[in-house]
């Protein structure tokens, strides 16, 4: 099984990225399920319902999300009843959505993907190593194939956690700081690593937003609000090669592909 893991994706200019780039990845790395990360796709901060629509639509699986997953206040209630779209596992048990769905790929296999977020310089929720580790056990009853996204800021907190996995589910995929990392590799118990896949969103940026307002707020530290930026997007993901009778992951391999303009960047 390949399966297609897109970085997080900022407001329109990443989606156009996704609209643009995805046709031909998928067929040239002949893909068979794409997760990718959306908690910024909705102008840069958080996701709604017709931007989820709108990113299913193009092939994406299962969207995962992060700490920026309730900024629109109004979709909670369509992440509440929409699977497909996951909020980090470990926050309190009341809060609405899932953090883990099981999915059919083709009728014939099942894989599982679970949305975590990391403590170190994020909000405080549950521990992400107790509360991923209960729920990899239960869903190894239905499935070897199981991709974890751990999104979070600190990169000993993603590696500590990947070893940590290791030899437990396929692949831990970092996201978050919308950089991509040159560290992807397979592991020593066969889980494809990366510490961050990086940023599905505007090139000429910082990270993701205009880099005049972020240059201004460093040297300010006045509070102001954040625009996407415009211009040539990016696609940053990686491509697994996963053995579907262990679940073992055989291949990681690193894209970051540019690709269409977005001249208009503003939802």
């Amino acid at each position: 099984m390949r399966v297609l893991l897109i970085g997080d994706i900022v407001g329109k200019t990443g989606r156009n990225a996704i609209k643009y780039l995805l046709p031909n990845i998928i067929s040239r790395y002949k893909v068979d399920f794409i997760i990718a990360n959306g908690e910024n796709s909705a102008g840069g901060f958080g996701i709604t319902e017709k931007v989820a629509i709108e990113l299913f639509s193009y092939g994406i699986n299962v969207i995962t999300t992060g700490n920026h997953v309730w900024d629109k206040k109004e979709s909670i209630p369509y992440i509440a009843k929409e699977s497909k779209i996951l909020r980090p596992l470990n926050f309190p048990i009341g809060a609405p959505g899932t953090g883990s769905i099981l999915l059919n790929v083709d009728n014939k296999k099942q894989i599982a993907v679970l949305c975590v977020s990391g403590r170190v310089f994020m909000n405080i929720l549950d521990c992400p190593f107790k509360t991923a580790d209960i729920e990899v056990s239960r869903l190894k009853e239905f499935t070897d194939i199981i991709i974890i996204d751990f999104h979070a800021e600190a990169t000993s907190e993603k590696i500590a956690f990947g070893y940590f996995m290791d030899g437990k589910v396929s692949a831990v995929v970092g996201t978050h700081t919308h950089v991509q990392t040159a560290d992807e590799t397979i592991l020593s118990g066969g889980t494809a690593y990366i510490t961050d896949v990086g940023m599905t969103g505007p090139i000429d940026s910082v990270i993701g937003i205009q880099k005049d307002q972020i240059i201004e707020r460093f040297l300010t530290h006045m509070p102001r609000k954040y625009d996407v930026a415009s211009g040539q997007g990016v696609l940053s993901a990686v491509v697994l090669e996963i053995d579907d009778k262990n679940g073992k992951s055989i291949a990681i391999k690193r894209l970051q592909i540019k690709g269409h303009t977005t001249t208009d960047a503003r939802r």
